[in-house]
């Protein structure tokens, strides 16, 4: 532990001096040296090179995504010394199918093209707007990263024979999480840890209703669809999970869907969930029904500037929060399933728009960002200013930091993940014990503790989708329509008499199969039978 952190302060200093335009121990790296029939461009292009890369806005007040002190500090150290304009291109995060669709229909999309989810991104390649990949391209231009991708890239890049796909890594942490009033929680009656199950949670929230302390709070379900997890069976059945689990397209006709919106039913006629979840149609709206006191549970990701606490506090002093056992949600008999990632997180493709400079320049620039020096930075941010190192060498978030060199709210994430999904460290101890400090508030500690613990304890239930190895036409004609229509009939199925369900939901069913998802399920089994998937 001391010899890893002796390692990390070293690294960690070379990024502070870096991030502080001190020190250029790792700009060299962005090409190495070219190998036979690759052209040399570790002095920088002859002529500038402009790259377009895209950036999630997620509507953070007072942040531009395209321009800000960290774009700014790329174009510096990276884009000034190899003749390169960066730039970078706002994709809304709830929003983002539709933004690409636009901009490469207007051949305005960026030089990579992302996504978190795989049936996604094939559906990308099969409009044919990615570009075929040279691995020994890559391998020359971006060694290190490469070095470190190589395996999944070789796994899963290729589609139909076609070597189009290239990904970041992903360590095993997450921490979405959701709070719960936990004053609530105790003037009902209950502790937060005997909240274990779906029964339980329930006939707390009638407690709730009774003393008229606040409803359940949720978002209206959309373009990423999880909610039927709790609702499985353990152990999995693997012929069902094929067929039905994806998370762009809602499993509205399986078992587990059903279960999902009749408890949502009772929740809605017995009064104890927010009248008007249909309106929370994004985070920023359920944040704000839960600061001020109107809901008693908020689920997001959780980061050490955020400020859901504070804001809770400023509208009700009394407030206490804690986050919700494995358990919470689920009904008894069944486990905390949850979706496992699959080894990967972004998966990206390069627009097959690019010019060969483009995505050459692209390479480097990933390249650059990979350097441990670079990456610190950019997840950190400059030393003195946005973290001081504590005495094993890892960052300490300081807190109320509001400089020009301000990191995002979610810890600049949206930049470094083209690299990797999680902040990179020597070992599982540092890894955990850096990722608390990356996401707890100060003060609240033992809420990011008790993240950390539940995630881990959930493991074992956390597994990944199949992953079809070629595009689904259904999938990619019918998705858009089905994300719209579903949104409709689970809102009916949700709001109707609770002695109407049954029917509602019936109708619902065949709306919906009509609609294209019988086509997604007839395809997806032709698929499965040619064993055309990856499990």
């Amino acid at each position: 532990m001391k010899r890893s952190a002796v390692i990390f302060l070293i690294l960690a200093l070379a990024a502070s001096a870096f991030a502080s335009g001190g020190g250029q121990s790792n700009s060299g790296s962005a090409a190495a040296p070219a190998a036979a029939g690759f052209t040399d461009y570790s002095k920088g292009f002859p002529q500038k090179v402009t790259i377009q890369i895209p950036v999630y806005d997620r509507a953070f007040q007072g942040w531009n995504v395209a321009d800000n002190y960290w774009t700014r500090w790329m174009q510096k150290e990276f884009g000034d010394k190899y003749n390169v304009n960066v730039q970078y291109v706002a994709i809304g995060r709830a929003t983002e199918v539709q933004d690409y669709q636009q901009l490469l229909a207007s051949h305005r999309a960026p030089n990579i093209i992302f996504h978190y989810d795989m049936p996604i991104a094939v559906q990308y390649y099969g409009e044919g707007v990615m570009q075929k990949l040279n691995w020994d391209e890559m391998a020359n231009y971006m060694p290190t990263f490469w070095n470190r991708t190589k395996p999944m890239v070789e796994r899963y890049g290729t589609i139909n024979n076609d070597r189009v796909f290239f990904f970041a890594e992903r360590p095993e942490a997450d921490p979405y999480t959701t709070l719960v009033r936990n004053d609530w929680v105790q003037k009902a009656g209950y502790k937060v840890e005997d909240l274990t199950s779906l029964e339980t949670f329930n006939q707390m929230l009638l407690k709730w209703r009774d003393m008229g302390l606040g409803v359940y709070g949720t978002q209206l379900l959309a373009n990423n669809f999880t909610y039927s997890y709790p609702f499985r069976d353990w152990p999995i059945n693997d012929a069902e999970r094929t067929l039905y689990s994806e998370l762009s397209v809602a499993d509205l006709t399986w078992a587990p869907s059903k279960a999902f919106l009749k408890d949502m039913n009772w929740k809605y006629n017995n009064n104890v969930l927010d009248k008007e979840f249909y309106l929370r149609n994004d985070e920023a709206k359920t944040k704000a029904e839960f600061v001020a006191g109107r809901t008693g549970n908020f689920s997001f990701y959780m980061a050490s500037n955020t400020d859901v606490m504070s804001s809770l506090k400023a509208n009700n002093p009394t407030a206490d929060v804690a986050v919700l056992p494995p358990g919470w949600n689920v009904p008894q008999g069944k486990v905390n399933q949850g979706r496992g990632y699959w080894p990967f997180g972004m998966i990206m493709g390069i627009n097959y728009e690019s010019t060969d400079q483009q995505r050459i320049a692209t390479w480097m620039f990933l390249e650059w960002l990979n350097q441990d020096a670079n990456l610190f930075a950019l997840q950190n941010g400059v030393a003195g200013q946005n973290y001081t190192l504590d005495t094993n060498g890892l960052p300490v978030r300081v807190a109320n930091y509001n400089g020009e060199s301000n990191l995002s709210a979610n810890s600049n994430k949206d930049y470094w993940c083209l690299i990797v999904e999680a902040a990179r460290y020597p070992n599982q101890d540092m890894f955990w014990a850096a990722n608390k400090a990356l996401w707890t508030p100060a003060g609240y500690g033992n809420l990011v503790d008790d993240l950390i613990k539940y995630y881990r304890a959930a493991s074992p239930y956390r597994t990944p989708d199949a992953l079809f190895t070629v595009p689904l036409t259904a999938m990619a004609e019918y998705r858009a329509d089905l994300n719209v229509l579903f949104q409709e009939l689970y809102v009916k199925c949700v709001t109707c008499p609770e002695a109407q369900f049954e029917s509602v939901y019936a109708d619902a069913c065949k709306t919906y199969l009509s609609a294209g998802y019988q086509s997604v399920l007839d395809e997806k089994q032709k698929v499965i039978a040619a064993g055309n998937y990856i499990k």
